[in-house]
């Protein structure tokens, strides 16, 4: 516990773009729960410490960091000892734009640096507290000290049956379109020990599936304790070895990076979910070069014939940056055609937002707006189309559901996750709560599947399901 100051509010945390910040913004709150005993809160007002952590990877993600900001700034007049810090992407590459342009900001760190933010915030309580000090400066800590953040987290602590644990920070690729290699760093890679530490820890505390995650995930090389190297591969086949562990999902992952022995995995790993994420973000090979994804589109669909082959029931999501400097109404048809060809599955589309300092940033780019924004309406149109056609595909079906907490639609229902990631509603016991059980599904709605419950074939099983509060 902090001996600086005993803080008589709670911590806010709000948190923008990918699940590894996530996944960081839960080890914040764990953190400051254990040095300055701050419990979350439910509203930013209630809050002595409140944190954002940021996206940097469009433009409008960046602009809203700004935009809390000034609201912030108003709530600190009424309470001038709150502490306002901001962390992720947005602070590593503009951490000193950010206090420039906001004053009332107190702590300004990186994503690998958010263990070092208890010391941070109570630098800035001593710097408050000393009447020497004329003009208070906010503490600014956006170096990339690789992965020693690992090293001074605290124990996982869940509550719930799924969690996500980072296997690896940073991007090597260089896509010209990304800010993620200035902002997070190079790919560096957990140790294999350290992970598999983290998931067994999980997985006595009651969790059934993890999701491992990286910025490109599908490039982990951790150091074993022989110093052999471990690629995603071994690292699976490992975990699915923990006892309890009966669900594996990876995110996010790069085409390169899906070596065969990855590939395997869907026929040797039965945990493994039939779902891969595996973004493109252009069906045209001239937009690949130009953003230096270093494969070709018939490289992207034979990876994917490769998969599909060991699971016919794949289902495929990716991401397509729309209206890239020098596509053409070509290429365009071509990423449409790719999408038709390979069906995809809750996939993310944006029109391209230049990013500062990224090589695609100096491009020429002499297409209209409106032309980016009608192509970014015909693929949305096509890929939502095609996640409601797979929703329609799955009635009748009986689908392995992972349950993890009580419907919020009816009093007598459960929710769990199919997995494709459809929430499915049914009625059940909450006894189910961490048990994998089988549904059939009976409708299919915009954002969930209700089913009946079939089949609870872990009920006399040597795993008994943990206690969660509901």
């Amino acid at each position: 516990m902090s001996q600086t100051t005993p803080f008589t509010g709670g911590l806010y945390v709000i948190t923008y773009g990918c699940q590894m910040n996530e996944y960081d913004s839960d080890k914040m709150a764990s953190l400051l729960a254990k040095t300055h005993g701050l419990k979350l809160v439910a509203e930013p007002e209630e809050a002595d410490v409140v944190l954002m952590n940021t996206c940097s990877v469009r433009e409008k993600a960046q602009e809203k960091v700004f935009s809390e900001l000034g609201r912030w700034e108003k709530w600190k007049k009424l309470k001038p000892n709150r502490v306002i810090g901001v962390g992720g992407c947005v602070a590593s590459q503009e951490g000193r734009e950010i206090r420039r342009r906001a004053p009332s900001v107190d702590v300004i760190f990186g994503p690998q640096t958010l263990h070092r933010l208890p010391a941070m915030i109570d630098e800035t309580l001593r710097v408050r507290g000393d009447a020497s000090i004329k003009k208070k400066k906010a503490v600014i800590d956006i170096s990339f000290p690789e992965i020693e953040k690992f090293d001074h987290l605290p124990e996982p602590e869940v509550n719930g049956v799924s969690a996500m644990v980072s296997v690896m920070e940073g991007c090597s690729k260089y896509c010209t379109f990304c800010v993620v290699p200035y902002t997070r760093g190079e790919e560096v890679s957990r140790p294999y020990e350290d992970v598999l530490r983290e998931v067994r820890i999980l997985a006595e505390q009651g969790v059934r599936e993890v999701n491992l995650l990286g910025q490109n995930v599908n490039a982990y090389r951790g150091v074993m304790e022989d110093g052999e190297i471990a690629d995603l591969a071994v690292l699976m086949h490992a975990v699915r070895a923990i006892d309890g562990i009966g669900r594996i999902r990876f995110t996010t992952s790069h085409p390169n990076e899906m070596t065969q022995s990855l590939i395997n995995c869907y026929a040797e790993i039965p945990e493994l979910v039939s779902h891969l994420h595996l973004p493109i973000q252009s069906g045209s090979d001239k937009v690949l070069a130009m953003m230096k994804r270093n494969h070709m589109v018939l490289e992207y669909k034979s990876t994917i014939r490769k998969v599909r082959a060991l699971r016919p029931n794949l289902s495929l999501s990716g991401d397509f940056i729309i209206g890239f400097p020098g596509e053409t109404c070509d290429d365009f048809k071509e990423t449409m055609a790719l999408v038709e060809e390979l069906k995809y599955d809750r996939s993310f589309s944006f029109i391209y937002s230049e990013r500062p300092g990224t090589p695609a940033a100096g491009f020429p780019d002499e297409e209209p707006l409106e032309k980016k924004k009608r192509r970014l309406f015909a693929i949305q149109e096509l890929l939502t189309k095609q996640t409601a056609d797979i929703s329609d595909a799955m009635l009748g079906t009986v689908q392995r559901v992972l349950v993890e907490r009580l419907s919020r639609k009816s009093f007598d229902q459960v929710a769990g996750r199919t997995e494709n990631n459809r929430v499915v509603n049914f009625t059940g016991s909450p006894e189910l709560i961490g048990q994998f059980v089988d549904v059939e599904i009976t409708e299919a709605l915009s954002n969930s599947l209700q089913g009946d419950l079939v089949a609870t074939p872990e009920a006399d099983s040597h795993i008994a399901p943990q206690a969660y509060a509901l």
